[in-house]
């Protein structure tokens, strides 16, 4: 099992200016779950001019707090919840009885989770590919991520950018489920996210879109 997110998207830009964006778009007041991004390493490869990258990616932990507690407070349906407010009271009492279960939640109370991008930077070709992975929570699950920004056949003055996500849950139990659900509308809100302040930063430093 696993939950997967395609984007497709069309940056009215120059492949250049939104390459150059992308490499500057974290850390940014308008994300504030991306706390540092760090270069490990940077080359070119003189036979090709391709440039390659391996940045180091320092997120907040954004997993619901009630599903990091080794020990939770579990109440039936009908009553109360003292730790989320508003909650839907059946759903958050199952589960409180998974994570009471499951000793493995404690693996989930980490305060960062850490991703690895690589990329391959092809200016000659007009193209930049790359590959993300987590680098947390390895034996429990698997994030991967490969995305490519190229020139858009459309418009040369306009970039194409497609992503193909995926993520897997196989070490939380029963929790499984709850988390993968939850993976997913994390990750289908971040993905909007992520366009909304590419467009801002384009806006913001290279002024109007090309028509």
């Amino acid at each position: 099992m696993g939950v997967t997110v395609d984007v497709q998207q069309v940056f009215k830009y120059p492949f250049e200016q939104v390459v150059a964006s992308y490499l500057r778009k974290y850390p940014s007041p308008m994300e504030k779950h991306v706390t540092a991004i760090k270069t490990m390493e940077e080359k070119t490869d003189l036979s090709t001019g391709i440039i390659y990258r391996r940045r180091i990616a320092t997120c907040q932990n954004v997993i619901p707090e009630i599903l990091r507690k080794e020990k939770v407070n579990f109440h039936l349906p009908g009553t109360e919840c003292k730790m989320i407010q508003g909650c839907d009271s059946h759903f958050c009492s199952v589960l409180c009885a998974l994570a009471r279960r499951e000793s493995r939640v404690s693996v989930l109370k980490v305060s960062d989770i850490y991703l690895e991008e690589e990329s391959w930077l092809n200016m000659q070709e007009r193209n930049m590919v790359m590959k993300s992975h987590c680098l947390t929570w390895t034996q429990y699950a698997s994030l991967s991520e490969e995305s490519v920004f190229s020139e858009s056949l459309e418009n040369p003055n306009w970039t194409e950018f497609i992503q193909k996500g995926r993520i897997s849950i196989t070490g939380a139990g029963l929790l499984n489920c709850v988390l993968e659900a939850f993976a997913q509308t994390f990750l289908n809100q971040g993905v909007k996210k992520g366009i909304r302040i590419m467009e801002t930063l384009l806006q913001e430093q290279c002024g109007s879109p090309f028509s």
